[in-house]
């Protein structure tokens, strides 16, 4: 049954494909509500369209609301900050990744240029760190799972605050130390990127944005 829950968290069908009476053997399972509970999981997975609607977001995806409020209550890492930021790093795409690199003159792909993954886009290397100081396990938690994601975003802001002194509610510096880490942006890397800052002030006009819509939400 837990081999069945853990399924049934990645293809977001839990009530339904977990419901069998305990009794029935597994392998009465028929094939038609397997194929059921993928074809849901791709419907929910899908990135949503009106990303500048956050209201329309939230009520086509109940469960993010639920997931960033919670992270929110967790860490004090504002819902519309987590928001913004998942909205620069991966436009609300489980499974994005970066591009990649191109070798023989941009003629063929070869690698990634980064090991970002998943709606946080957290890097390998810090997604272990994530794990290990909550002591949560690899198998449990996933990039692409966004009540995860909120989670590992929390604990970055939360981390931000605490070694760099940025406020929670500063979207921008939140956004820049995301991106560079707490040691690249006390070394300042973020002032010869022309280009990030001007990400990190999108970033923050989202999460002005999404703030003020977030009030009027039904």
């Amino acid at each position: 049954m837990m081999l069945i829950a853990t399924f049934a968290k990645y293809v977001r069908c839990a009530p339904g494909f977990v419901s069998l009476h305990a009794s029935r053997p597994l392998l009465l399972v028929g094939g038609a509500a397997l194929i059921c509970a993928l074809l849901a999981s791709c419907a929910t997975l899908k990135a949503p369209r009106r990303q500048n609607d956050v209201c329309a977001m939230l009520a086509t995806h109940p469960e993010w609301r639920r997931a960033v409020r919670r992270t929110e209550r967790k860490w004090g890492a504002p819902a519309h900050v987590q928001l913004a930021i998942i909205w620069k790093e991966s436009s609300f795409r489980h499974d994005a990744r970066p591009p990649r690199k191109r070798i023989l003159f941009g003629l063929a792909p070869w690698g990634r240029v980064s090991s970002a993954y998943g709606y946080s886009q957290a890097l390998d290397g810090t997604w272990k760190r994530y794990l290990r100081e909550t002591g949560r396990s690899s198998w449990a938690a996933s990039r692409t799972d966004f009540g995860d994601s909120s989670d590992f975003i929390g604990w970055y802001m939360a981390t931000t605050q605490r070694v760099n002194g940025v406020p929670m509610s500063d979207a921008i510096t939140q956004y820049l130390n995301y991106h560079e880490g707490h040691a690249g942006y006390r070394r300042g890397s973020y002032r010869r990127k022309a280009w990030l800052i001007r990400a990190a002030r999108r970033a923050g006009r989202q999460a002005e944005r999404y703030r003020k819509q977030m009030r009027a939400c039904p």
